[in-house]
């Protein structure tokens, strides 16, 4: 980087600092002060406790947001005796929360991939998954992330991925209801091209 470049960055940096991390005795304040909001009283002998149990939650609820996806795939193997077909990997269940209204989204995602080369450990695949529900989501964005990532890292010849998730910020509030759900797909490299594989893979996403 150049001198100027490194004044710049840091003009930029001063215009725009990193926000702080709240301490967690804040988080801890914030929550008694929604409790109050919600017409209780922080003090009673029930939710002396509530404040802190609340902020251990969110902070494994959001371990995601600290973590790479991208760091748990650069471990993979070559050794695959030329296999070139579909690896697919079903019934990842995960649980995330909605940017909107911070209400759960419990589902399920299916991860395919044809390997090029080289393979990942399938917990590998699950891992991702779970690094990028555990944030502030939508589902669309969580999809379109799973499989920009493996295919961004490992380069196979196409990526799948289809999510199917329950979203309680319909089905407990607002519309109620409470059989509705949201199916999304992203379809990279030969899912996208070939469309006889595209429809061997959502048979088996089912």
């Amino acid at each position: 980087m150049t001198m100027t470049a490194n004044v710049r960055a840091l003009e930029r940096s001063a215009l725009h600092p990193e926000p702080r991390r709240p301490e967690r005795s804040e988080a801890e304040a914030a929550v008694r002060t929604l409790i109050r909001w919600a017409g209780d009283d922080p003090d009673r002998e029930g939710l002396w406790e509530t404040p802190a149990r609340v902020t251990r939650a969110l902070e494994e609820y959001f371990a995601g947001s600290a973590e790479d996806p991208a760091a748990v795939l650069h471990k993979a193997f070559a050794e695959i005796q030329g296999y070139d077909e579909m690896v697919v990997l079903r019934d990842i269940r995960f649980e995330s929360h909605c940017e909107h209204h911070m209400a759960p989204i419990i589902g399920h995602a299916c991860v395919a991939y044809v390997p090029c080369g080289r393979v990942v450990g399938i917990s590998k695949l699950a891992r991702v998954v779970e690094i990028y529900a555990r944030r502030l989501q939508i589902q669309e964005k969580l999809t379109a992330q799973i499989a920009d990532t493996i295919d961004a890292v490992l380069k196979p010849r196409g990526v799948g991925v289809v999510v199917k998730a329950l979203h309680h910020c319909m089905t407990t509030r607002g519309v109620h209801k409470p059989d509705a759900s949201l199916v999304t797909s992203r379809m990279l490299g030969c899912f996208r091209d070939d469309p006889q594989l595209r429809r061997q893979f959502l048979g088996m996403a089912g």
